[in-house]
């Protein structure tokens, strides 16, 4: 039981409590509590339950997971069930991002909330990145020019919806269409939705019940795993130019035409 004597102490100091405090929260001795976090004794049932419901975490995760890898108390709920996401550190207390592989990108939507699947994920070091919880996801695809298929989004966790920002880009991970990665409206205050919008229009937007959504990952970076060749280059200027005008690409090569 040695991993849940350390986790007791662990959680006890995120929560900046003495083991007298959280004795008195949980009523039961102060000497019982240093009993447990010294490994000198195993908790029992009733005080494991009692512990769960205070920290607000399963059972399972207390007595399976190393939660001295989270240097605070991300413990973010989702729905009616908490699901946990450690914030990752190294040695020298920086924090890590999980890499979600290509091959193992299919598995992401019944591993998300699994802290095992996760736990197994490689992990890269960015020290750039803002504050937040980041991930690396891979891009499959065309629809997101100029990003590459292959490339990896590097996006921050968004746990309040609120912060949905229209025009943004974000990884979403959705009930129905698996792992996606868009341009984002955010149509929630009128029907309750997000509208995913590709930047290569030859792709239709399309919305997504908000309902669905299950984890949503705004863009921070991306990782390029090929070189752009001279002419993708001069492509994707082209593209990005007429995007940003918000000129449809087919209407033009109609128009053309027509000339």
């Amino acid at each position: 039981m040695k991993i849940v004597a350390k986790n007791i102490r662990h959680l006890r100091k995120l929560k900046g409590l003495t083991q007298e405090a959280l004795a008195e929260h949980l009523n039961v001795s102060r000497s019982r509590i240093g009993s447990y976090e010294e490994n000198r004794s195993a908790p029992t049932i009733e005080f494991l339950i009692q512990l769960s419901d205070f920290f607000k975490l399963p059972i399972d995760i207390l007595l399976k997971n190393d939660l001295t890898k989270s240097k605070d108390a991300s413990f973010i709920e989702i729905g009616n069930q908490r699901v946990l996401f450690p914030i990752t550190v190294d040695t020298d207390s920086d924090d890590l991002i999980e890499i979600v592989p290509a091959k193992a990108s299919a598995g992401y939507l019944s591993g998300y909330d699994d802290p095992e699947y996760i736990e197994q994920l490689q992990k890269i070091k960015l020290p750039f990145l803002p504050t937040g919880k980041h991930r690396a996801f891979p891009i499959k695809g065309d629809s997101m020019l100029p990003m590459k298929d292959g490339a990896f989004v590097v996006g921050r966790f968004i746990e309040d919806r609120n912060e949905i920002k229209t025009g943004r880009t974000y990884v979403l991970v959705t009930l129905n269409d698996g792992m996606v990665y868009k341009r984002v409206m955010n149509n929630i205050d009128f029907n309750g939705s997000l509208l995913l919008m590709s930047d290569n229009k030859t792709y239709n937007d399309y919305s997504v019940p908000i309902d669905e959504v299950l984890e949503i990952w705004e863009f921070t970076c991306s990782i390029n795993t090929q070189e752009y060749s001279e002419e993708e280059l001069k492509i994707s200027s082209i593209l990005s130019m007429f995007n940003e005008l918000g000129v449809e690409l087919k209407a033009l090569e109609n128009n053309l035409k027509i000339k």
